[in-house]
């Protein structure tokens, strides 16, 4: 397995209950997984774990066969080859499109900055727009240059915080097509996590659906998104 998430545990400072109870993840290399479920479920927590933000109590995490977290061992986030794409996209607003998409690439010469910049502009398709600012762009291209900075410096996964809630109904379905064509194209293991049903089922190979902590469903999006919970939770 590619990703291996082992019996996590997690309690914030001063709560009662942990926020994660013991979660469990195996995923294959280039899988596209979607963490659904209600706000306070847990799962924005699991994303802050996995990029180091957060310590787990217990449970252990290994990416590519290289262990970043366990009971007797914690590598720092910068070391983790972790993307994330945040729900407010987190460009730099003094930095062109071209330099906020080679802001990860300090380790690399200034020829092949270039050429990893080039790369990225054509895979979101936005080359014309190099020289512009985040103030010039709309929000769905604001989002494609977000995902070309994480994607830039290649991580071993790329993991998203509600990558759709701040763009309009119609936006929203479109650029969800293009992401999912992007990840597939360039073969990146991606974890999204989202309380939106719709955004699971066009985006995810498989749904892990978190109730409180924990597990209650796995399986992929017709299976899980039919299941009578969810209908009720959706109706709800």
């Amino acid at each position: 397995m590619f990703v291996q998430i082992e019996n996590l545990q997690y309690r914030y400072k001063n709560a009662i209950e942990p926020t994660i109870k013991d979660f469990s993840l195996n995923m294959d290399q280039g899988e596209i997984v979607c963490i659904l479920g209600e706000s306070g479920s847990g799962k924005s927590t699991i994303l802050r774990l996995l990029a180091g933000l957060e310590t787990a109590n217990r449970g252990s995490i290994s990416i590519n066969g290289k262990t970043i977290m366990s009971d007797h061992h914690f590598m720092p986030p910068e070391k983790r080859g972790v993307g994330m794409v945040f729900q407010d996209y987190a460009l730099f607003p003094h930095m062109t499109v071209a330099n906020n998409i080679k802001y990860g690439l300090r380790k690399m010469s200034r020829r092949q900055k270039q050429q990893r910049l080039d790369e990225m502009l054509s895979l979101i398709n936005l080359t014309e727009y190099k020289d512009r600012y985040p103030f010039e762009l709309s929000g769905g291209q604001q989002q494609r240059v977000a995902l070309a900075r994480a994607l830039a410096p290649a991580p071993s996964l790329l993991i998203f915080d509600e990558p759709f809630s701040n763009l309009d109904a119609n936006l929203q379905v479109r650029i969800r097509d293009e992401l999912r064509s992007i990840l597939k194209k360039t073969g990146i293991t991606s974890i999204f996590v989202t309380h939106d049903q719709e955004d699971a089922k066009a985006l995810a190979d498989r749904i892990v659906f978190i109730e409180n902590g924990v597990i209650s469903r796995v399986g992929p999006p017709e299976e899980i998104l039919g299941c009578a919970s969810l209908l009720m939770w959706a109706n709800s």
